[in-house]
This record gives C-alpha cells, structure tokens and sequence, in this order.
C-alpha cells in the first residue's frame, strides 16, 4: 500500500510578513484572495487536515477543503518567543538564538526543542504506514521542513537548509517507512504544479 501526501503552505500572514514567530494571526487580506482564487485547485475530494494554527485553518477553507485540525501536525511551540521577532530575540537573547539555531535538543524559549518537533512530525508521516491513496494537509513551513528532514532521514541541522514558500505544494509518497517525495511546486489551476 502506498500513501501519497501532499503538504500545502498556508498563506502569508502578518506574522510572516514581519518575520515574527507565529503568534496565531490570520492572513492578510491580499493573500486571501489569493488564495480563495484557487479554490478547487487541490482535490476536495480526498481527506485533509490541517496544522490547527488559525493561518492553516483559513488557507484550507479558501482552498475549498473540509480540513480536519490535527495536533500532530501543529506549529513548533516556541514558548516565550511566540508573538515576536527574530531580531527582538535575538537583540536580547542572541546567545538563546545561537543555541536554538544549533542545539536541536535545545529549548531556550521554553518551547518545544527541534529535535523533537521533527520527532513528532516523523511519527505521524510513520503513522500514515497503514493507509493507502492520497491525502492533503495544510501545514506550516516548519512541518514541511521537519517532513523533509525526517523522509530524508537527514540530520536536525538541514531543517534550517530548506526554503519553504507559501501556497507550494511538497509530495511524499511512501510505504512501509519509505519515502520519496517531490518538492515545492507553486498551486497553480491545474491543480499543485
């Protein structure tokens, strides 16, 4: 039995606009409509869920999907952190921001460390084992990071190598624990790609 996954971005957010940690703010007006343009662009038919942030959940409803919210595939929790800017942190934390960028066991905002955010995305890609045929998930870039990180069976460190854009879509296929995937394609009318 092979399972297909395609994770799909949300779209920009104020947070992401001012390059903040996620603090659960909706989607700017403009990526919006954007995105509800390509609505039907993903199948609706197949089963979906969602990473539970707010900017998921909006992205999947423009996108015409009955999305279901899983906890698995929720945000890295960044503690303290959450809500502000990187350059904040890093203006007052920069020794924090430093063993957070290289320590993935680490949690100096009091969050969820690295290592194991991507432990718990691996386990539910693992889980998926006993399914077969397609599903979507809206899920944040951080998910789609540590999915690649964890397919790949990469070290930690490359989850910070991985660009992830928003409305792309990122193709696993797997079985059996084994994954192959295509990367990255933006959502387009003829569906992702």
């Amino acid at each position: 039995m092979t399972v297909r996954v395609t994770l799909i971005t949300p779209a920009t957010s104020e947070a992401l606009r001012g390059v903040r940690f996620d603090d659960d703010s909706s989607l700017d007006p403009e990526a919006l409509a954007r995105t509800e343009a390509l609505a039907g662009t993903v199948g609706r038919d197949l089963p979906a869920f969602t990473s539970p942030s707010l900017r998921c959940r909006r992205t999947a409803e423009a996108l015409g999907l009955a999305a279901e919210p899983l906890a698995a595939i929720a945000p890295c929790d960044m503690g303290r952190w959450r809500g502000r800017t990187l350059d904040s942190v890093a203006a007052s934390e920069e020794e924090a921001v430093m063993t957070w960028l290289t320590d993935p066991a680490a949690s100096p905002h009091g969050g969820e460390p690295l290592r194991q955010f991507r432990e718990r995305v691996g386990a539910w890609l693992d889980s998926l084992d006993d399914r077969s045929g397609r599903l979507v998930a809206v899920a944040e870039p951080d998910i789609v990071r540590a999915s690649l990180v964890h397919v790949l069976s990469a070290p930690d460190q490359a989850f910070w190598r991985f660009d992830v854009r928003p409305l792309h879509a990122t193709e696993l296929s797997g079985r059996r624990r084994r994954w192959n995937l295509s990367v990255g394609r933006p959502l387009t009318h003829e569906g992702p790609g």
